[in-house]
């Protein structure tokens, strides 16, 4: 142990001292948890179906420099200045290494007419772009043409949370057609056009 023992001491032992280390760790340990859910994974997600969302396509350059993208409706807004969006993607996704590499990305929110681009996008072993409108951006993300709304982000940060990660993007370019009646998901199915709200003009 060597002499007086000190040199085996947490160094928090050793820069506070005992009374302070000792009621630092019981602060820690009476910090509230949730409790265990009292609902099943399916009844959960069941219950998050209720909640209508649009429907994006996440678009980035993988380092080796193929072109990814997929269908995600986990997309948010988190602050106007400075101007950031979130997503959301699970952790076992084959392309979450892509989008944690990458410089920038692109989000792009699809109109009603574009379900087929969305299904097409959550559709494995295709080739995704394959015959599309497509312009590069930042870091060469492919930005894709039709969109109610595009926006080109730096990827800004990333935090693990349960089985996703969550992206927060800066953006740096956004772009929205105002006429476009938005694409809308709800309870596992795509709503039907007639369900969509009129387009609004810009005030």
């Amino acid at each position: 142990m060597g002499r007086g023992g000190a040199g085996v001491l947490p160094a928090a032992l050793q820069r506070w001292g005992w009374l302070r280390y000792i009621a630092q760790m019981s602060i820690v340990s009476t910090r509230p948890h949730a409790q265990a859910p009292d609902f099943s994974t399916p009844a959960f997600r069941l219950a998050l179906g209720h909640f209508a969302t649009g429907v994006t396509i996440v678009t980035t350059r993988a380092p080796d420099g193929r072109w990814v993208g997929l269908t995600a409706n986990s997309f948010n807004a988190v602050s106007l200045s400075p101007p950031l969006v979130l997503w959301s993607l699970a952790q076992g996704s084959g392309s979450l290494p892509a989008f944690q590499a990458a410089t920038h990305y692109g989000v792009h929110v699809l109109t009603a007419d574009q379900r087929a681009l969305a299904e097409r996008f959550a559709t494995r072993d295709v080739d995704r772009f394959a015959g599309l409108d497509v312009r590069t951006g930042p870091g060469g993300v492919p930005l894709l043409a039709g969109c109610a709304a595009v926006f080109t982000c730096f990827n800004r940060s990333r935090y693990p949370e349960g089985d996703h990660v969550i992206f927060v993007g800066e953006v740096e370019h956004c772009q929205q057609d105002p006429q476009a009646a938005p694409l809308l998901y709800h309870r596992g199915r795509f709503l039907p056009p007639a369900a969509h709200p009129a387009p609004l003009g810009v005030g």
